[in-house]
């Protein structure tokens, strides 16, 4: 046989592998389409509209264009909620999209700099028309999704869903983060109803629409009609009648006299009575008789209420397909400002999403936290200065302080001394 020929055809099958691997990435990637995607960089401005919602009354803030004050690239910028107590909203049109027959990817990241107390960092999809100068938080949403913290109790990751004009959220208490460091929170919605809710690319949770939101009756219910049968025999383990009571079982004493046990040397059977030895428990002493359990052969289970189709239940197919996005927007209320929102996309490709969380983790993860704890350090170093100086500032005032009332604990003395030398002389 041609070397070439065998050679030939080993080649061939490899290379027409590697075309078609090398057809459905291309194709993959074609297919995939990122609708909207804002990292904030030279120009953003001209995108984004400030709203002056709240502006009249003197309560809306405004928005830093920053890195914040440890970031793990100090080119790279978000805009930072800037103002104590105000309502922030601002908003960005983009190409009016449907998620119809597509996967739906909602991501951003958002750095909780400040020690928040109370508010929220989260964003919404608009539809219809909107008024970018009123956007507030009287303006209709079709998708809220993000961080909701106060206190030490709150800290809820909201997704809030449209559905013929009423909000739904969803119906599980999934938690966000909390430090100071940048997170990444993304959403999936597939068009089976289908999502999931993914933190820094970790999944949080995934359900359905159909269970995890109160937008349409369940699809099954309990049958509170069902009784269960009078045959139904749900005792797992039975008392085996096959088995028979030991022959002299019952003439077996619990307590028998103490072999071991003598009669005392000074025992008087005239004054003391006949001596008995006292009793001890029986060894062969086993108790009341039971017979030994064995599988019930006619054990049937729990008997449990039934599950049966609900009556109300009317599905939708377009349960997942959201109104036409045509804006994404930031609408929050913090008690203290400091969060920086970043990295907003909207595709229709998760691994496009992972991918945006993996290269930023890879490059900039480490240098934020190391930049964080130097930070802190600087922060407790200067805490623990003011602190150091309150305490000498106060030590010198209790000095002035004491230094003041001895002054007039001696005048009041030689005061006093001085009537006692006028009284004696008169």
């Amino acid at each position: 046989m041609d070397n070439s020929s065998s050679n030939s055809n080993k080649f061939y099958p490899k290379l027409l592998l590697f075309l078609l691997t090398t057809f459905l990435f291309l194709s993959s990637s074609t297919l995939a389409e990122v609708f909207f995607e804002e990292r904030f960089q030279d120009g953003w401005k001209s995108r984004w509209v400030l709203s002056d919602w709240k502006r009249s009354e003197g309560k809306a803030g405004t928005f830093k264009y920053t890195a914040g004050k440890w970031p793990g690239d100090p080119d790279d910028k978000g805009i930072q909620t800037y103002n104590d107590a105000k309502h922030y909203a601002i908003s960005a049109k983009i190409p009016e999209l449907s998620n119809k027959n597509k996967t739906l990817v909602v991501q951003y990241s958002i750095k909780f700099e400040q020690d928040i107390e109370c508010g929220g960092g989260y964003i919404k999809l608009l539809s219809g028309y909107v008024n970018q100068k009123k956007f507030g938080g009287d303006t209709p949403y079709i998708l809220m999704f993000g961080p909701d913290l106060c206190g030490s109790q709150t800290k809820k990751l909201h997704v809030i869903l449209s559905y013929q004009g009423q909000n739904y959220p969803i119906r599980k208490d999934l938690q966000c983060e909390t430090d100071k460091l940048t997170h990444f929170y993304t959403f999936i919605l597939w068009p089976d109803a289908s999502y999931s809710v993914l933190v820094d690319n970790r999944e949080r949770d995934s359900g359905s629409m159909y269970t995890d939101w109160d937008i349409l009756p369940p699809r099954k219910i309990k049958d509170v009609k069902a009784k269960r049968p009078a045959d139904w025999d749900d005792r797992e383990y039975i008392e085996d009648p096959n088995e028979a009571k030991p022959e002299g079982y019952d003439s077996i004493p619990a307590e028998i006299p103490d072999p071991k046990a003598k009669e005392p040397v000074d025992w008087d059977e005239e004054e003391d009575g006949l001596w008995k030895p006292p009793k001890i428990p029986n060894p062969a002493y086993k108790g009341p008789w039971k017979r030994k359990k064995i599988k019930n052969p006619n054990y049937k289970g729990k008997w449990k209420i039934p599950w049966i189709d609900n009556p109300e239940f009317e599905d939708d197919p377009d349960l997942y397909v959201l109104k036409p996005i045509k804006y994404v927007g930031i609408e929050v209320w913090q008690v203290k400002a400091g969060s920086i929102f970043d990295n907003i996309l909207i595709c229709d490709d998760p691994q496009y999403a992972r991918q945006v969380v993996e290269e930023y983790m890879a490059d900039n993860r480490e240098a934020e936290k190391e930049a964080f704890e130097e930070a802190e350090k600087e922060r407790k170093a200067r805490e623990e200065e003011e602190a150091k100086r309150a305490r000498e500032e106060g030590e010198k005032r209790r000095r002035e302080r004491d230094h003041k009332y001895g002054e007039r604990r001696r005048r009041r003395n030689r005061h006093d001394h001085m009537d006692d030398y006028y009284h004696d002389e008169l």
